[in-house]
């Protein structure tokens, strides 16, 4: 048996931009029906009786800040796909690509704040204590660093 040639881990391909472009919209289409998930069972739980019982006003204030939040990411989700189409549908260029990607990823960094604050208020509504913070900052501070910290560090390794 012959052995295999050993392919370099840091191979990389450079792909044209038509298909740079359709990765893109691939990754958004991926990651909106999460997103519309969320903000799905946001809406319900204002229907619950527990929420203007249990929930003071201050963390209802909270939960309307998250729910805005959240759909403010599904806005910026959609964006590229809205650019694309106005911009013109028969073309792709860098300028587009660029501007879709830094749409996406700040609709990454505006769902993780308002997962945070979503999971505070859970949180609160549960142990009744300013403690949570602890753990919706740390949850904050997860998300930056798998969605931002740990890409970015692996883009500079050659990945």
């Amino acid at each position: 048996m012959a052995a295999k040639p050993q392919q370099d881990r840091h191979e990389r391909e450079e792909v044209k931009l038509s298909q740079a472009a359709t990765y893109l919209i691939e990754e958004c289409r991926m990651v909106l029906p999460g997103v519309q998930a969320i903000f799905g069972f946001q809406l319900i739980a204002v229907f619950n009786q527990r929420f203007p019982e249990d929930l003071p006003e201050p963390m209802q204030w909270l939960h309307f800040g998250s729910l805005s939040l959240v759909a403010l990411a599904v806005a910026f989700l959609m964006t590229p796909a809205a650019l694309h189409r106005i911009t013109g549908v028969n073309h792709v260029s860098r300028v587009w690509l660029k501007h879709s990607s830094r749409l996406l990823l700040t609709s990454m960094w505006i769902l993780a704040v308002g997962l945070a604050l979503d999971y505070f208020v859970v949180g609160w509504l549960i142990f009744q204590s300013p403690w949570i913070a602890l753990p919706a900052a740390i949850m904050l501070a997860v998300l930056t660093v798998l969605w931002y910290f740990y890409p970015r560090a692996q883009n500079r390794r050659g990945m």
